[in-house]
């Protein structure tokens, strides 16, 4: 502090000392989006963002209580850096865009707390798409410090609507496997209402503010920190940041609120606003502020895969069937087939051996299911008890890909703790070692670790398809899901919904037709995609259908939103690697839909479009060519186009 002073008073700093009444600002590089940070009389810090002449949030809290510190209130501002511009480019090969580039302005506001105790940073950057802020606490201090609290605050204006995902009560649902984000999103409610659960509205959760649009979610998860979401209560449309509860740790006695040495950041509270639903689409801000990858290896390999478990269950985990299913990927041209649970007692380590190298000769590659668990659930499904303790997991690790094994699905996580955080990043840095692929599911949501950690190609946190089999009501509710999810839970992150079947669910009327169930391949985005459509079934499909799904790629290079409105329609295109746009849609009401398309704006000259026939179980198929294209999709049906 001492060296700062001298610096000040010989001129050579370059940040500004600014009054504690004077206004702190920072727009984003296009000025669309400006930030407003404000001290008040009691040390109190403070933000607004504003949208061109819009106020997206109102005077909204800021700071953390540590266990040894107030860092709420009673601040003082040393001093606001001055604004510097941010850059970055990278590449990814399991999201929605290939080839990102992060432009914003960025500014650090450095406050003094308790004299001798921890000191509060907060780090802002505003980019073109939105806003990211997040704490640094500073000090001298060894020990490590833990956080109790983070006052964070989003404060929407009057009317606000939200369309939100209920948090879930920890060590709920079926075999105590909750949370792990696989609730429907409540459309369109007025912002303030309580959560159902009483446990809050988990991220990401998506507000439409007067005639613009806000998408609120967190980035950037180190090791130092516990999973968020927003708290049960929001007087008067007020959210605030909720810590995990106290039952997710990955052991009784584990760590689930953020602890660690400082420096000691928080991950980034992120704010996607757009004018229009494309930038929340199209955003790529999750990854764009995470870390980039550290480790050697570099491993990652999106691709389309074939899965038996959906439809067949588990009875057919099975080597005949698994063996079908392989020879199944290998017509339709996919990279791999993923044998689910109880392989390792009704298949066999010996035998899914077999299955790998028989799997490599098609030039498919093998990826198997794992259970998670230590003690956070009681889900039976085996192999368990394998991964949690450190020299068991890297010995199955090396075992597997000594078999030949390609990768690997974990399931049923138990929570968001900040020993979950770690858990899951040792198990990404122990698989990357082993040459290994990971797939998460019954986990916490995606926060940019797929920048991070390469071989992560997708996560759950949805509520997928395999509901549709287990009761009628989940069935009723897929089309206005499908066309909600776009907007939400795959806006930031791959998302292994496991869409796309066509034949019927046992037990079940399916309300989507077959050309809906076709456009979820596009409309829904995953780093390897699982389709849950069988062998036999596809079989069953016409000629072109069954082309369009070999032509499409393994990964896509980027993404456009073209219409669409949340729970109602979703309208996407999205680009193959070597330039050519796939345009998809669905149509979730009750009611046919009209959709005007221009699709010279993607430089779509001619192509085929593949839509509902007759029934909603059956295809029709046409040219299109030229600029505009007028569709009328009947009640919950959908469309494709494929390019020529």
């Amino acid at each position: 502090m001492l060296y700062s002073r001298l610096l000040l008073a010989v001129g050579l700093l370059v940040a500004t000392r600014a009054k504690a009444a004077d206004p702190i600002r920072v727009a984003s590089p296009n000025g669309a989006i400006e930030v407003t940070v404000h001290l008040d009389a009691q040390g109190r810090p403070s933000y607004a963002v504003r949208y061109g002449r819009a106020d997206i949030l109102r005077p909204s809290r800021l700071g953390l209580v540590l266990a040894s510190a107030d860092l709420t209130q009673r601040l003082k501002l040393v001093r606001a850096d001055r604004v510097t511009a941010v850059a970055d480019q990278y590449q990814l090969a399991t999201d929605k865009r290939a080839s990102c580039t992060y432009r914003a302005n960025r500014r650090v506001l450095h406050f003094a707390g308790p004299a001798g105790g921890p000191q509060l940073d907060i780090e802002f950057q505003v980019s073109n798409d939105g806003v990211a802020l997040r704490y640094v606490v500073t000090g001298k201090s060894p020990d490590a410090q833990r956080i109790t609290a983070e006052k964070t605050t989003f404060s929407l204006p009057a009317g606000a609507k939200g369309w939100l995902h209920p948090h879930a009560k920890a060590g709920t649902g079926w075999a105590k496997t909750q949370p792990s984000y696989e609730e429907y999103y409540q459309q369109g409610v007025a912002a303030g209402t309580a959560s159902p659960f009483g446990e809050g509205w988990s991220f990401p959760a998506l507000f439409q503010v007067g005639g613009h649009w806000l998408l609120l979610t967190e980035a950037g998860m180190g090791r130092a920190y516990c999973g968020s979401h927003l708290a049960h209560q929001s007087p008067g449309g007020e959210y605030s940041v909720a810590f995990a509860q106290a039952p997710e740790g990955t052991t009784p006695t584990a760590t689930v609120l953020p602890k660690g040495r400082l420096p000691l950041r928080s991950p980034w509270r992120v704010l996607v606003v757009g004018s229009t639903l494309a930038p929340v689409v199209e955003s790529t801000l999750t990854t764009d502020l995470s870390a980039p990858a550290t480790t050697a290896v570099q491993l990652s390999a999106a691709g389309r895969s074939s899965w038996s478990w959906v439809l067949l269950g588990d009875k057919n985990t099975t080597y005949d069937v698994q063996r079908r299913f392989i020879d199944y990927a290998a017509r339709m041209g996919w990279e791999y087939c993923l044998v689910d649970a109880l392989w390792d007692t009704q298949i066999g380590y010996d035998k899914i051996a077999e299955l790998a190298q028989y799997a490599r000769t098609k030039k498919v590659g093998l990826l198997v299911w794992y259970n998670s668990n230590g003690h956070w659930n009681e889900a039976p499904q085996t192999p368990l008890n394998k991964l949690f303790d450190p020299a068991s997991r890297r010995a199955e690790f090396a075992r597997l890909r000594q078999m030949g094994v390609t990768g690997v699905k974990i399931d049923f996580f138990g929570g968001d703790g900040q020993s979950f955080m770690n858990y899951y990043q040792d198990l990404l840095t122990d698989a990357a070692q082993a040459g290994l692929l990971v797939n998460f599911h019954g986990a916490t949501i995606p926060r940019g670790w797929n920048r991070t950690y390469p071989n992560l190609v997708s996560m759950e946190s949805v509520r997928g398809f395999e509901f549709l089999t287990f009761d009628q009501a989940n069935t009723d509710q897929e089309p206005t899901h499908c066309a909600t999810l776009p907007f939400t839970r795959n806006a930031v992150g791959p998302m292994d919904f496991t869409p796309m079947a066509f034949s019927e669910i046992t037990g079940r009327q399916r309300r989507t037709s077959n050309a809906f169930e076709l456009a979820l391949s596009v409309v829904f985005q995953s780093g390897i995609q699982h389709y849950a459509e069988t062998d036999e079934g596809m079989a069953r499909q016409p000629a072109y259908v069954q082309e369009f799904l070999r032509q499409l790629p393994p990964r896509w290079a980027d993404v456009r939103l073209l219409d669409g409105f949340p729970g109602q329609y979703a309208v996407l295109a999205r680009q193959a690697p070597d330039g050519r746009w796939f345009v998809a849609g669905i149509n979730a009401t009750d009611q046919p839909k009209t959709i005007q398309l221009d699709l010279s704006k993607l430089g779509l000259k001619a192509g085929a479009l593949i839509t509902d026939g007759d029934t909603n179980r059956s295809f029709s198929t046409k040219p299109v060519a030229g600029a505009g294209l007028s569709l009328t999709l009947p009640a919950r049906g959908g469309f494709v186009v494929q390019p020529q």
